[in-house]
């Protein structure tokens, strides 16, 4: 990679997409420090990574040596397993040790490398590393299951909120959904486990979520978390049972209060549950869940079209929010969608990117989907995209970056030509960085600081021997988006989308409303 930021994210995606350990490599001080973003997308993703960093020679450490850090500290957060050799004979026992700790851990594992020990010969006698399997997954214990079983036995309306740690669990989870006629609230890293072929789920929550999403939420009696950290309270309800269902207990009431705790594997924990639950009669609170996501998805499916701002509808709208009539990002991410094999892996960078992905495209198919959603950074679609694609370069993957996050690590688009890795690069190119913009709006506050002043990143991607193209027409956008797909090497789509597009929250407040107005009319003013 061209900068060691970049490799981290790539491992931490490579862990995610395959399950075993992820390996990347810094050299000594500032090279070890460029890992660090990286190595914390990894622990807060549970991601099995190990991290093999250098060090000053064994003798200058501890005297402020050129280059020096002290990678104890440094790595003191980030990681499950740290520490540092210091003889050849230490090495099968301590790589056995940082690879077991990261895999049973599911986190970051460092193992520092001083120079002159990089030098010495490990004797030819040392036995060959060997690792651990994971152990066995198990339910939760009977007499929690007993309580659920009780929590969930009248007719209460029950919905779910599930998340990736149901990966192992689909078949279980709709099963729990269609005895308990329970829609079911997705995760962002939920969505690409139980998206496709479900009939009970009704979209995310959140701010990238729906209206359909937040009302199963709050009109529930009783809310089952499956697999899922779901950070924002303010967006779970209150007033209800909560029953969790998680592998890790301290994940268990930390986000809400929970009244019943059910602590084991998703898969396990269900297969001994749903036999014990009475099947529901009444899909009352169901049918309205999902009508309502239905009903939802249709009133969104004018902006998907990249001929909308052509109809009545779309000639008013746009005269307020798009005069220049350039692409809409619903419709970029939806003609990505129509477009992208089956057997996709999707990356976005965080913010609107995000949003946009979140609402429009479908993990159908084999598709797969990794980001920075628990860590929430900046610029790593472009590295998880380059990490992705060496696990299968086979298989088709799409980075969905924003043009702020694209500009940081640019550098490593040459990493893709470098090793031919075919990926595509698909560019939100809107000028701005959008998601802060909205939050400023959001409160009252006009636009300040977000907006960015980009070169023609389709001419750049040219220069750093990529397939590039520039798209500012809509009706050249699927045309552009089918080349992007049939091109034979890296390719970056740089698509001009509309900076004034909003993603309304599922349940935007009047105070959301009045600063949003609020911050519209002091920009128009300013800009008079």
């Amino acid at each position: 990679m061209r900068h060691e930021e970049v490799a981290a994210f790539a491992v931490s995606a490579q862990a995610q997409l395959s399950g075993t350990v992820g390996v990347c490599m810094g050299t000594v001080g500032p090279g070890s420090i460029h890992l660090l973003n990286g190595l914390y997308d990894a622990k807060k993703s549970h991601a099995p990574v190990l991290a093999i960093c250098g060090q000053v020679p064994s003798p200058e450490i501890g005297t402020d040596f050129f280059q020096e850090v002290d990678n104890a500290a440094l790595f003191a957060d980030v990681s499950v397993w740290s520490q540092t050799l210091s003889s050849p004979a230490q090495l099968p026992f301590l790589l056995e040790q940082a690879v077991n700790a990261a895999v049973s851990l599911r986190g970051v594992s460092v193992l520092t490398l001083p120079g002159d020990v990089g030098d010495l010969t490990v004797d030819k006698d040392v036995r060959p590393a060997t690792f651990a399997s994971c152990g066995a997954a198990a339910a939760a214990p009977d007499e929690q299951l007993e309580a659920a079983v009780a929590a969930l036995a009248d007719d209460a309306d029950v919905t779910l909120l599930v998340g990736c740690g149901a990966a192992g669990a689909r078949a279980e989870v709709l099963e729990l959904a269609d005895v308990l006629a329970a829609p079911m609230v997705l995760s962002l890293k939920g969505k690409e486990v139980l998206e496709r072929d479900n009939v009970f789920q009704v979209g995310q929550s959140g701010l990238i979520g729906n209206p359909a999403a937040a009302a199963a939420m709050d009109d529930c009696d009783v809310l089952v978390l499956v697999g899922t950290d779901f950070p924002y309270r303010d967006w779970y309800p209150t007033g209800k049972v909560v029953v969790q269902l998680d592998a890790r207990g301290e994940h268990i009431g930390r986000r809400t209060p929970v009244q019943h705790a059910l602590v084991g594997d998703a898969a396990a924990t269900l297969r001994a549950l749903v036999p014990r639950l009475e099947r529901r009669t009444d899909r009352t609170h169901l049918e309205k869940a999902v009508s309502a996501y239905a009903s939802w998805q249709e009133r969104q499916r004018g902006l998907r079209d990249p001929g909308h701002d052509r109809t009545l509808l779309g000639r008013a709208r746009a005269v307020l929010d798009n005069p220049e009539r350039l692409i809409r990002p619903e419709a970029l991410a939806a003609a990505v969608d129509r477009i992208a094999p089956d057997s996709t892996i999707f990356t976005s960078d965080t913010g609107m990117s995000t949003a946009w992905l979140s609402r429009f495209v479908t993990m159908r198919g084999t598709r797969r989907l990794v980001g920075s959603y628990n860590l929430g950074s900046m610029a790593n679609a472009l590295p998880m995209a380059l990490g992705a694609q060496g696990l299968d370069r086979g298989r088709p993957v799409v980075a969905f970056a924003g043009d702020g996050g694209l500009m940081m690590l640019l550098g490593d688009l040459r990493t893709a030509v470098t090793y031919r890795l075919p990926v595509v690069v698909v560019v939100f190119d809107n000028g701005r960085l959008g998601m802060v913009e909205l939050e400023q709006e959001q409160g009252g506050l006009p636009e300040f600081g977000t907006e960015l002043d980009n070169p023609d990143l389709a001419a750049v991607a040219t220069a750093m021997g990529l397939t590039s193209r520039r798209v500012t027409d809509p009706e050249q956008l699927d045309d552009a988006v089918r080349w992007a797909f049939s091109a034979d090497g890296p390719v970056l789509l740089d698509v001009v989308t509309n900076p004034e597009e909003v993603a309304v929250p599922p349940k935007p407040t009047v105070s959301q409303g009045w600063g949003f107005a609020i911050a519209k009319a002091k920009e128009t003013f300013e800009s008079r």
